[in-house]
């Protein structure tokens, strides 16, 4: 768990990427009541937001806003109303009976003056915008029956729908469909957005993503305790360790990259990122058979041959060298295990990747016993499998990985989560489609040695180096190759810099 200081700093700084469960919301919305605000009134106000979200980006044209029993069907009770009373020709589907309402939802309800039919899938025709007000956030069972027919009938009929705070059917604790969820458009949440906003497949069921304040107040987030945001500057960026007007090389810190002898570009692209990102030096430290190959293709960084038996005691006993990362390139397993146990031994902070991790498949728990709270792992999933016995959604598996490991956890993907071992957890959700080449994950590792060897701490390193090769794919854009980043990194740290 965070201590006080880190809880209390990542709070002030990153209140607004604060991410919650749909059980933290449930807890600040209690929260908010308890001090005086009617729960009538943040109902309301969520309404409004849904209703102004739609007229901002729809023409009026004949809308049904789907209604579940409880107060997530409350809001669309409102948002019916509100939209009416612009002139819409709206109708009401309730999935229910109109007996089961209850609390705010039943006040909701009373303030619509028109009809109300069932939600089943002949209340659709006609309709040119859906409002999918059906189920809340906090959903975590298949659904079934009725509602899965609703579901269905929805994504068949072809036009927008807008989901109140999460789209009918996914879980925004996880980003998981519970057997089935709706396709929005667009979605329209409250106060803070929700894990499932941000994983996989939750992302892109979402459509586009408001998030609107309703009066919930900033201060109930401590009482909240949430670990988890959303990757933003915010959070890092007055740790981002830039050079200052009397900084030289070594104070910058020197990064030492272990290479292989086949698959030469990882290593070379590790590199460069690593020195792009701010390490003052780096050095790639190869076997014998490839030292004549790397030295001919790299000019600032540094290269040396191991020794005949690839020990890398020789490399690691310069004591300037601060920082580590072994795995791109690296293919031998039997030499990959001596070489990780090494360095680990070393106690600096060392980023494991690709190789690195692979080679201990077979017995992750001499590589987990060996690790240290400096170290950053960085696997995919298939990786990650082989590492770790962890069931779940990717959230809870990053969390648990890095809480047993002792060790900070990339986990990475589209919606990348960085997890570091006392609690706190990144979700990043500024990665392009094209950043899916070959290559780039040992970019990614040499930007978060790059860092570790300036001086930033594991956590914050991972998760400042991974938002910025996020930001450096997206303006390169499509057709980006793996070996276009480390030069598109100085246009995103320049937007770091100005970042305001």
């Amino acid at each position: 768990m965070m201590n006080d200081n880190e809880s209390n700093s990542w709070t002030a700084r990153g209140a607004q990427h604060v991410l919650l469960t749909p059980t933290q919301m449930a807890a600040a919305d209690r929260a908010t009541i308890d001090s005086g605000i009617p729960g009538a009134s943040l109902m309301a106000a969520a309404g409004a937001a849904v209703a102004l979200a739609i007229r901002a980006r729809w023409s009026s044209r004949p809308t049904v806003v789907l209604c579940g029993t409880g107060n997530n069907g409350g809001d669309g009770w409102v948002v019916a109303r509100l939209l009416q009373e612009a002139g819409w020709p709206v109708r009401v589907a309730l999935l229910g009976d109109r007996s089961q309402l209850q609390g705010d939802a039943a006040w909701a309800a009373r303030a619509w003056a028109g009809g109300v039919e069932p939600a089943r899938p002949a209340c659709l025709v006609g309709a040119k915008l859906v409002v999918d007000a059906l189920l809340g956030a906090g959903l975590n069972r298949v659904v079934s029956g009725a509602v899965a027919e609703m579901i269905s009938a929805v994504n068949a009929a072809a036009v927008p729908v807008c989901a109140v705070d999460v789209p009918s059917g996914l879980d925004g604790a996880t980003g998981q469909p519970c057997g089935a969820a709706i396709q929005a458009d667009l979605t329209v949440t409250f106060f803070r957005r929700k894990p499932g906003h941000l994983l996989l497949p939750g992302r892109l069921l979402c459509g586009e993503l408001v998030c609107a304040r309703i009066g919930i107040p900033v201060a109930v987030l401590g009482a909240v305790g949430s670990e988890t945001w959303a990757n933003h500057p915010d959070l890092w960026r007055a740790a981002f360790p830039w050079p200052g007007s009397a900084s030289h090389k070594y104070c910058r810190g020197h990064a030492l990259v272990v290479g292989g002898d086949r698959l030469l570009g990882a290593g070379r692209l590790a590199c460069l990122a690593a020195a792009r990102i701010g390490a003052g030096l780096v050095t790639l430290a190869v076997p014998q058979s490839a030292w004549a190959l790397q030295i001919a293709a790299l000019t600032s960084v540094m290269v040396e041959a191991l020794p005949a038996d690839e020990s890398v005691a020789a490399a690691v006993a310069d004591l300037r060298r601060n920082a580590l990362l072994i795995g791109p390139g690296l293919v031998r397993k039997k030499t990959a295990k001596a070489q990780v146990l090494a360095l680990l031994a070393t106690r600096r902070p060392c980023v494991l990747d690709a190789g690195a991790l692979t080679a201990f498949q077979d017995e992750p728990q001499v590589l987990v016993q060996a690790l240290h709270a400096g170290c950053v792992l960085t696997p995919h999933e298939g990786e990650f499998a082989r590492l770790f016995a962890l069931e779940g959604d990717k959230l809870h598996r990053a969390a648990v990985a890095s809480r047993d490991s002792g060790a900070v956890v990339v986990l990475k993907g589209a919606d990348t989560v960085v997890a570091a071992p006392d609690g706190r957890c990144v979700i990043n959700d500024n990665a392009p489609p094209c950043l899916a080449t070959a290559g780039a994950g040992d970019v990614l590792a040499g930007m978060i040695v790059g860092l570790l060897a300036a001086g930033m701490s594991a956590f914050e390193a991972a998760c400042a180096a991974v938002w910025l090769h996020g930001l450096a794919a997206d303006r390169l854009g499509w057709g980006l190759i793996a070996e276009d980043l480390p030069s598109a990194l100085p246009a995103a740290l320049q937007t770091l810099a100005e970042w305001d």
